[in-house]
C-alpha cells in the first residue's frame, strides 16, 4: 500500500481574501510508516489530513491511495473511502457521551452494515488490544484523556482501515499518556499501516520515521488579497 500526494494545492476563499494553506505539495508514504506532519497552527497540518481523508476537495494536484485517484471519487465511493481506507483520530476525540467506550468503537462498523453481535466483538478485541477491555462497559466522562484517546484510536481502526490520520493526538495529553499513545501509533504503524499524525508536538519525533516540517514545504505558498485566481 503507499500513499502518493502530487502537487497538491489547497485554497480558501472569503472575505476578499484567497489563503492557501498547502501549496504544490507532494508527500509518499508506504506501508508501516509513521510520518509526523509538524508546525503551527495555521502551517495546513489539519487541512491536508482533511484532504486525504475526502473531507474537502483541493484546488488542484492528485492523492492517489493503492493507485487509485482518491480526488475522483464521488458518492458512494467517496463515502467507501472515508468508511473503510482512513481511520481518522481527531484531537477533540469526538466519542459520543452517553455510549460506552465498546458502543463508540462498534459505531463505525455498525454503520458500515456489520451485524451488531459481530461490531460488539471487534470493538473488544480492539479495546484489549489498547489495554481498555477492562474499562470497555465505561463511558467517555468516567475515562482519563489517554483513556480517551486509546478509545478513539480503538474506533478509528474498528473497520481495519490501511491508513490512520492523527490529528493533534497529543493536545490533551500529560507526559505519561503521551508516551503510551506515541507507543501505540508506532506499533500501528508496525502492524503494515500507513500512519500520518499532525502535530506541534516535538515528542512524538522520536517514534517516526519521517518528519516533514509543514512551515519549509509550505514557504513559498502564496497569500492573495483580492478575488481568487
Amino acid at each position: 500500500m503507499k500513499l502518493v500526494i502530487n502537487r497538491l494545492t489547497i485554497s480558501y476563499h472569503g472575505a476578499g481574501q484567497t489563503i492557501r494553506p498547502v501549496h504544490d505539495f507532494d508527500l509518499t508514504v508506504e506501508s508501516g510508516q509513521l510520518v509526523l506532519l509538524h508546525g503551527p497552527s495555521g502551517c495546513g497540518k489539519t487541512t491536508l489530513l482533511s484532504a486525504i481523508a475526502g473531507l474537502l476537495t483541493p484546488e488542484s494536484g492528485t492523492i492517489r491511495l493503492d493507485g487509485h485517484d482518491v480526488l475522483a471519487l464521488t458518492g458512494r465511493a467517496m463515502l467507501h473511502h472515508r468508511r473503510r481506507h482512513v481511520g481518522m483520530v481527531f484531537q477533540s476525540f469526538n466519542l459520543l457521551p452517553s455510549l460506552t467506550a465498546e458502543e463508540n468503537v462498534a459505531v463505525p462498523l455498525t454503520l458500515s452494515g456489520v451485524a451488531p453481535r459481530a461490531a460488539r466483538a471487534r470493538a473488544h478485541t480492539l479495546l484489549d488490544e489498547l489495554d481498555l477491555g477492562h474499562r470497555r462497559g465505561h463511558r467517555p466522562g468516567a475515562l482519563s484523556g489517554g483513556q480517551q484517546q486509546r478509545v478513539a484510536i480503538a474506533r478509528a481502526l474498528a473497520t481495519d482501515p490501511p491508513v490512520l490520520l492523527a490529528d493533534e493526538p497529543t493536545a490533551h495529553l500529560d507526559h505519561t499518556q503521551v508516551d503510551a499513545v506515541r507507543s501505540t501509533f508506532r506499533a500501528i504503524a508496525d502492524s503494515g499501516r500507513i500512519v500520518i499524525i499532525s502535530t506541534h508536538d516535538d515528542r512524538l519525533a522520536q517514534s517516526a520515521d519521517r518528519v516533514v516540517d509543514m512551515r519549509d514545504v509550505n514557504a513559498a505558498r502564496p497569500l492573495l488579497s483580492g478575488s481568487a485566481p
